[in-house]
């Protein structure tokens, strides 16, 4: 299947031709759909406190974080070019057209309109303001003599803001009276309420693309002492880049290898599931992981700061516990008594499914089955009720050898054909916002290798194009999907408000967004 060069370019990249004829492998076999059993729900799958309880969880991570390594992950690789998608059409179409009527009265084109007419809403108004200016324009003119063409081109491209190649932390989110932030200084501000540790450094780590690495850099290098003057704190900031050797290769709609026209084979990025490798690099204790935006002004933060701690503290609280039983189970000296406790413990407190088999184990095989379903890392995972957002779910997910475990199902991964399976769907209750904490050393303080809980039978297949030829591309089990697919799963119900995805330039418009 391969020649000579072919062999080289794939070694240079620190892959193996068995890696990658198991990735063509999968090309031909497709992935296998998920098969969903339930919907966790409220009190089935998912964990509900009372306003007690969570006073109670968000003091006991204030009384115990200090004893742990914390850091936050964020995610901070993604483009901002899909925000712009409606932008560009009409910046496209406006080229050929002869005046604006076609489009103000074409639906597709409202939330064009909406941008131009709360231009002066957005955080970033007065940059482009002072772009504008600075190349003889007056914005209130250009929006008075719809230039709006003209517009754009300083707002998305290189001769002014250049929005469109910048990634989304970059990008100013929030207005403040001492002027505006970029997603990723919100994130620094979250960062140095609850990831902080003793000595008052705030501990974060971005994945960033290579060609964003010195903007993020200098942006940060540039903003951060504002907030470590104002919040006490040093931050220390890593980066790490999306590994060579987590790109998958492309192949052509028959699945033979897709060829530039140099020759060359084409690699494509693995997706967010190759970031599993990132956070495997990671020494913290503890790692709350956020995209980069999904943040809220300072005025909404107390709830996310709550909850925050909320998750955080149940992690500590239930790892402590684990830990505590692990001790117990690598002694090996058990009455069946206490190895019920266990067992009850892993079943109701951490989700773990117990095989009717299990009953006819000896003590041993008793003993080392629930040693190896508590010694595993740990995630627990905000979810919010769902209002409507596409995306991911809690669900109830059954293997192939029968067994129950708690996943976040994508709804690509969802035979959605299968009326049975719609209509687990239909029941669902709550959404995926990415609010993770998680566990990933065990009870002797050992790091996990995290590459072994991944579950490679949930990748995803989409098609694509190069230079106007269809092929296929393929991404690597989701991070928070099938790259933690054989955690300990806790599902814990957070309030609405935490969840404010800018996934479109007119989201940064919802009030949620907005200044006061």
């Amino acid at each position: 299947m391969f020649h000579q060069k072919d062999i080289e370019q794939i070694k240079n990249k620190g892959l193996t031709v068995e890696k990658i004829e198991r990735q063509i492998s999968y090309f031909k076999s497709d992935f296998p759909f998920i098969k969903l059993s339930a919907p966790a729900v409220p009190d089935k799958g998912i964990n509900t406190y009372t306003e007690d309880e969570v006073v109670e969880l968000a003091d006991y991570f204030d009384n115990n974080y200090k004893n742990y390594d914390v850091i936050k992950f964020i995610p901070a690789s993604g483009a901002a070019s899909r925000m712009f998608k409606h932008l560009f059409e009409f910046s496209e179409k406006l080229v050929d057209a002869k005046d604006l009527e076609q489009f103000i009265t074409d639906e597709k084109y409202k939330p064009v309109f909406q941008f131009f007419s709360k231009l002066k809403s957005f955080a970033f108004y007065n940059d482009l303001e002072t772009v504008l200016h600075d190349n003889g324009l007056n914005i209130d003119n250009l929006l008075e003599s719809e230039q709006y063409e003209l517009i754009l081109d300083y707002f998305l491209t290189d001769k002014g803001l250049n929005y469109t190649n910048l990634p989304k932390g970059l990008l100013a989110f929030h207005s403040y009276k001492d002027g505006n932030r970029l997603a990723v200084e919100e994130h620094l501000v979250e960062g140095a309420h609850y990831s902080t540790d003793p000595n008052k450094i705030s501990h974060l780590h971005l994945t960033v693309s290579s060609e964003h690495l010195e903007k993020f850099e200098k942006a940060i290098t540039e903003r951060k002492t504002k907030y470590e003057d104002k919040f006490g704190v040093k931050f220390q900031i890593e980066y790490s880049k999306q590994k060579p050797t987590t790109d998958i290769i492309a192949v052509d709609m028959d699945n033979n290898p897709f060829k530039l026209e140099d020759g060359n084979l084409l690699f494509r990025p693995g997706g967010h599931g190759a970031l599993i490798e990132n956070l495997n690099d990671l020494e913290a204790d503890i790692i709350f992981i956020k995209n980069i935006d999904n943040i809220v002004p300072d005025r909404l933060r107390k709830t996310t700061y709550l909850y925050k701690k909320v998750i955080g503290g149940s992690l500590i609280k239930l790892q402590e516990k684990t830990f505590e039983l692990l001790e117990v189970l690598d002694n090996g000296n058990l009455s069946d008594n206490e190895l019920e406790v266990i067992k009850t413990f892993a079943e109701n407190e951490l989700n773990i499914f117990i095989p009717n088999a299990y009953k006819g184990y000896d003590k041993m095989d008793r003993i080392d089955y629930l040693y190896n379903m508590l010694n595993r890392p740990i995630r627990i995972c905000g979810m919010v009720k769902n209002e409507g957002e596409p995306g991911g779910g809690p669900y109830w997910v059954i293997n192939e050898n029968d067994e129950l475990s708690l996943q976040i199902v994508e709804s690509s991964q969802m035979d959605l054909n299968d009326p049975s399976q719609m209509e687990i769907v239909s029941k669902a209750t709550h959404f995926n916002p990415v609010d993770l904490v998680c566990g990933i050393k065990n009870y002797k303080a050992e790091k996990f290798d995290l590459n072994k809980y991944v579950d490679p039978k949930t990748g995803f297949i989409s098609i694509k194009s190069q230079n106007g030829k269809s092929l296929k591309a393929q991404e690597l089990p989701g991070l928070w999907n099938g790259a933690m697919a054989d955690w300990i799963t806790i599902f814990v119900e957070t309030p609405l408000i935490t969840f404010n995805p800018v996934k479109t330039i007119n989201d940064l418009l919802r009030p949620e967004h907005q200044p006061e």
